[in-house]
């Protein structure tokens, strides 16, 4: 399988700090990764990385067989879905959900003067509908529930059919019953014969959808572990990386994890 993200000695300092310190990274075709770490641990900055949203201090980064730093970033984009809780941020309450996810074919955030096509607007219902709600494509974004905006912006990162879905929290601030909603979501797109490679972030282990293939448990913006999820996502593993005694358990591709001794589940 070729590779869809290559990290070599990646590198991201901001004053004294490393964001990430000396990463080293593979994800190819058809793999679908789970990052996970405590805050500060680097995730977030490895997506904007792998994104195309930001350049490394040093080491080497290729996305899509492209070499960052000698690609226009304009023309890469496109072939990398993004969901943030930033971007969502950006993203005007009056606008439109179907103009939400239809706009992403220019990659810009909110509806001006551009035309679509036909076809652009039937594939935007077409993804609203497959994250059941097309029913509410004339709605304004802001009168959205929580779960409902997270599907609208993975609906939206899949608008120009990427080669790369990179996911950052997709289920933070969702209920249970969101949060399954969501998940279940992402398990079709992971097991869809044409789906994109995936690299989603999340602190949890309870939010990692069944399909996922590969886990990178990152500390300090070093990886304390990495590569299929059977090997990488371990308790062991899990403790050096978050501090605490950790007990996990796995049941049909779910995972839950607590502090050992501790007499009621909790995620870390």
């Amino acid at each position: 399988m070729s590779a869809v993200v290559e990290f070599d000695a990646v590198s991201v300092r901001r004053g004294q700090s490393h964001l990430l310190d000396d990463l080293s990274l593979t994800v190819r075709d058809g793999e679908h990764w789970a990052v996970l770490g405590p805050n500060g641990a680097g995730k977030t900055t490895l997506l904007q990385l792998a994104g195309s949203r930001m350049h490394p201090t040093s080491g080497s980064v290729r996305l899509l067989d492209e070499q960052m730093g000698r690609v226009d970033v304009f023309e890469l984009r496109p072939r990398i879905g993004f969901t943030s809780q930033a971007l969502a941020q950006q993203t005007p309450g009056s606008e439109i959900l179907r103009d939400l996810v239809l706009t992403a074919a220019y990659g810009v955030v909110g509806r001006w003067t551009e035309e679509y096509e036909e076809e652009d607007i039937a594939r935007a219902e077409d993804l609203l509908t497959a994250f059941r709600i097309g029913h509410l494509a004339d709605r304004r974004f802001a009168t959205l529930s929580e779960g409902e905006r997270k599907r609208a912006q993975i609906a939206r990162a899949l608008m120009t059919d990427p080669e790369l879905l990179l996911l950052d929290e997709p289920a933070s601030g969702l209920d249970l019953g969101g949060r399954e909603e969501l998940l279940q979501a992402l398990t079709e797109i992971i097991g869809s014969q044409h789906g994109p490679t995936t690299v989603m972030v999340t602190h949890h282990v309870e939010e990692i959808p069944r399909g996922i293939t590969h886990a990178l448990l990152l500390k300090d913006g070093r990886a304390v572990a990495a590569g299929p999820i059977e090997q990488a996502l371990t308790a062991e593993n899990l403790t050096e990386t978050f501090g605490v005694p950790v007990v996990l358990e796995e049941h049909e591709g779910r995972f839950a994890a607590r502090a050992s001794g501790a007499t009621s589940s909790a995620s870390h």
